[in-house]
């Protein structure tokens, strides 16, 4: 069946300002070094209006997989909220100047635009400071049936899992998925959103995704396991494919039918592993809607996570489709 786009990405819409600081600003401000804390708007807004020159752009777990779908050539498409001010106009700006079709409407009123505050210091050290705004607005309404259809697969982030409204959201875009015969894929973020959601996890990898992402200890947490094997054991009763990352030993694939371990990629340098799993679920889900086996989509998912490790950010540095082309 063709289709309009590769992925459409569904997630929370957050404006990374990075910015390099000194540490005194840190101490200034008490804010613990290497640390990652929400705040709340007031700060946000006032820390954000005593940081230099920065760099913005547009942010967010599905967003950064997007991101990487569109670096490697795949046809890709966005759902996030943001609000009509300064930054979301940002956030606008730099996704669709990727190739990204985004067209979710803005609040016009309400909180303001989700934003990363991504502190560096002399020494590479990042401190992140996030408020969450506008992003997790996220309603039924914004998911354009249409779209939905036109995407080979969409994509969601475990994050958004929490307001009820978001959750309203992404069971619309599954039913709407399923029902143009295309595929759901959720990636379940981080061990902190599978405690907070263990059972409903559970219930959609049966019933409602084809594609799981998650990672070693998410996936343990999720069937309450300290064994590997049992967990991906059960997960083959769930779910058509489960893509789970194991850090330096590469990735396992599981289907119903096997499970394909997939070696790592060494890399030269590790410099920041933030978005190693955003970028990993956009070479998997690259190679996996060229009709790609499982074993090479993992490879192409390591290969996609390795480079983003190699220096700051969540983004590739590269053209992925030429670093792909030149590495695979």
């Amino acid at each position: 069946m063709t289709s309009k786009f590769d992925v459409l990405g569904i997630g929370n819409a957050i404006v990374d300002v990075l910015v390099h600081i000194e540490d005194s600003f840190l101490a200034e401000h008490d804010i613990p070094r290497g640390s990652m804390q929400l705040v709340d708007e007031a700060t946000s807004e006032r820390l954000y209006g005593q940081l230099g020159q920065a760099i913005e752009c547009s942010g967010g777990s599905a967003a950064n997989t997007i991101a990487g779908l569109a670096s490697l050539g795949s046809k890709s498409a966005y759902i996030g909220k943001t609000k009509d001010d300064q930054l979301g106009h940002v956030f606008d700006h730099d996704i669709k100047s990727l190739g990204i079709e985004f067209s979710t409407t803005k609040d016009t009123s309400g909180v303001s635009t989700a934003r990363c505050l991504v502190m560096v210091s002399p020494d590479a050290e990042r401190t992140m400071c996030t408020y969450l705004g506008a992003c997790v607005n996220l309603t039924e309404d914004d998911i354009d049936p249409d779209l939905v259809a036109a995407s080979s697969v969409t994509y969601m982030e475990g994050y958004l899992w929490d307001p009820e409204q978001a959750k309203a959201a992404f069971r619309k875009a599954m039913t709407l998925s399923h029902a143009a015969g295309r595929k759901t894929s959720l990636s379940l973020s981080d061990s902190f959103c599978v405690g907070r959601h263990k059972a409903e996890f559970l219930q959609l990898a049966e019933h409602e995704i084809d594609i799981l992402f998650a990672n070693e200890d998410e996936l343990l947490m999720l069937y309450d396991t300290q064994d590997i094997s049992v967990a991906l054991a059960a997960v083959q009763q769930h779910c058509d494919i489960a893509a789970i990352t194991r850090s330096a030993k590469g990735c396992v694939i599981a289907s119903p039918t096997e499970i394909i371990e997939v070696p790592g990629r060494s890399v030269d340098r590790l410099v920041d592993t933030t978005g190693a799993g955003d970028l990993f679920a956009a070479g998997f889900l690259h190679g996996y809607t060229r009709g790609e086996d499982l074993a090479t989509c993992g490879n192409m998912g390591n290969l996609t996570a390795s480079e983003v490790i190699t220096h700051m950010g969540a983004r590739p540095d590269v053209i992925l489709k030429d670093y792909m082309r030149d590495h695979l």
